[in-house]
């Protein structure tokens, strides 16, 4: 039986957006899905309510014009994660 970190194991590497259950959206390669945290390097760390798109909107701008990188590493609480996925799949709706 495949267990979570063989399943996401595929996306190491990539560039990926994680949504939170906070106003932050977050764009950045995986470097690691650990036990309590996911680790992103070279991170574009948005908080939503601070700007005039929303999550969705920042998220294909990302996948369009490619991330502002403002961290190097990001330590992401796993509780707090409602979604995960490649930038590359990002599509306008």
């Amino acid at each position: 039986m495949p267990t979570e970190r063989d399943e996401i194991s595929p996306l190491v590497g990539q560039v990926v957006v994680v949504d939170t259950a906070t106003t932050f959206l977050y764009v950045g390669a995986l470097k690691e899905w650990q036990e309590h945290f996911v680790i992103l390097t070279d991170v574009d760390a948005h908080d939503t309510a601070e700007g005039r798109s929303g999550k969705e909107m920042y998220a294909l701008e990302a996948r369009r014009n490619g991330h502002q990188r403002n961290r190097r590493e990001v330590c992401i609480r796993k509780s707090l994660v409602v979604s995960l996925s490649r930038l590359e799949d990002v599509i306008a709706y």
